[in-house]
């Protein structure tokens, strides 16, 4: 890339949580395949992040790839107002079929905090149709839901990235983040704070939203089914709505097709993203039971009221159903046991060493929590530096490769992480 095109970068564009005075630096990258993304100078990098954990079956994948030169051949988009066609209906078809029993009827739309908008107003205008409107949500700390304001007021208010907005954010209610880890003997009180307070706000609320086992960017934290079983068993008791945010879990990640499947629950709502196209375009969809549906569909409205542009999009439903086709035969279950396999024995190790506060695995996930903030620029180019891709933040550095990497790959990744902690200045003191 020419250095006037990344000079250009550096002063006018803006990346994800990045400063406009004092950026991040940008690695131009001008293609990846497999599990390799390449850089304008020729070096090539393991990739441990799957784009943000979407990219699950690697880049440039020949099937998904066929699959949509033989859409835009026949059209790339029509609005889905009054038109539908084949890759919705069989993309739709498909997520049916996969997700948790009794989630039939679905709402596609463009990216992850879309779908989680898509799903409070759902609970919303279920309420309001019912005769009873409400307007709070209760959800966990630790807990991130995404970018747009009503996403935002479900994250975290105070161990957030968006505390900031607290003040124009409406208030909802949360509780403390489920403390017994997946793995651990559950402990009978361990769902005290959420009991009490359901018993206490119950009225109020519309839903329960939350990560299921898995909760992501707000502190990479793995809780244990069983809390997700009380929190079903409760709002069947109380009668609220169940928001279970698969975005990031969703598709294989965890080990089982969604998080939810590791506590044998359904929720009322469900929302996919991230992995849905393995990647390659920006989609989403929000499921949920009929008897929600239909009773916002019988509401003062008549139907309900969300409509994107781009909803339904053909390409990136028919590059979703390739994904999901690579999925089916389950073939991902094996590599995804040997990835968890090889990052524990990778990365539990690290537990002695003086930096490092704690080590957790789940399935294709692995994450190393430090005990210092990291410095985040300075460690990415040193990852850079070891050909490999690693996107730290906080105090996490953390693995999400995709489930076709090798042995040999992963390997380097483990390797760099290791290396990484014996330099002071990776850290802020």
């Amino acid at each position: 890339m020419h250095p006037d095109y990344l000079a250009f970068d550096r002063r006018h564009i803006w990346h994800p949580y990045t400063s406009m005075i004092h950026p991040l630096p940008s690695y131009p990258v001008i293609s990846a395949a497999g599990c390799e993304l390449t850089l304008s100078d020729g070096r090539r990098l393991v990739d441990g992040m799957s784009s943000w954990w979407a990219a699950i079956h690697g880049y440039n994948h020949p099937v998904i790839n066929q699959a949509m030169n033989d859409q835009i051949s026949h059209m790339s988009h029509v609005m889905f107002g009054g038109i539908t066609h084949y890759p919705a209906v069989e993309l739709c078809q498909r997520l049916v079929a996969l997700v948790p029993s009794g989630l039939e009827c679905v709402f596609l739309a463009d990216s992850g905090s879309v779908a989680i908008e898509v799903a409070m107003k759902m609970a919303l205008q279920y309420w309001q149709a019912s005769g009873k409107p409400r307007r709070k949500f209760l959800a966990l700390r630790q807990g991130y839901h995404g970018d747009t304001f009503g996403a935002m007021s479900v994250c975290d208010p105070d161990n957030s990235m968006h505390r900031l907005y607290n003040n124009y954010l409406p208030t909802h209610l949360f509780v403390d983040s489920p403390q017994r880890r997946f793995g651990e003997t559950w402990h009978a009180g361990d769902d005290l704070n959420l009991s009490t307070t359901l018993a206490t706000h119950h009225a109020s609320l519309t839903a329960v939203i939350l990560e299921p086992i898995v909760q992501g960017a707000g502190g990479m934290h793995f809780y244990h089914p069983h809390y997700l079983r009380l929190v079903r068993e409760l709002c069947d008791q109380y009668g609220l709505l169940l928001i279970a945010d698969e975005i990031a879990t969703g598709f294989g990640r965890t080990g089982e097709w969604f998080a939810c499947d590791h506590a044998g629950i359904s929720p009322d709502i469900i929302c996919v993203g991230k992995a849905l196209t393995g990647g390659t375009m920006t989609l989403s969809a929000t499921l949920t039971r009929r008897h929600v549906a239909e009773t916002i569909s019988n509401s003062d409205a008549g139907c309900f009221m969300h409509g994107p542009t781009f909803m339904g999009n053909p390409l990136a439903c028919a590059a979703a159903n390739a994904s999901i086709s690579l999925l089916e035969d389950e073939s991902w279950r094996p590599r995804v046991a040997a990835i968890a396999a090889q990052l524990r024995a990778g990365l539990l190790p690290l537990l002695d060493h003086p930096q490092v506060r704690d080590v957790r695995v789940l399935g294709a996930i692995g994450v190393v929590e430090t005990k210092l903030p990291i410095a985040v620029s300075t460690l990415q180019s040193w990852f850079v530096d070891q050909g490999v891709w690693i996107r730290p933040f906080g105090s996490y550095i953390y693995l999400m490769p995709p489930y076709i990497i090798n042995v040999e790959a992963l390997q380097r990744l483990l390797y760099a992480i290791a290396g990484a902690l014996d330099y002071q200045n990776h850290f802020i003191i």
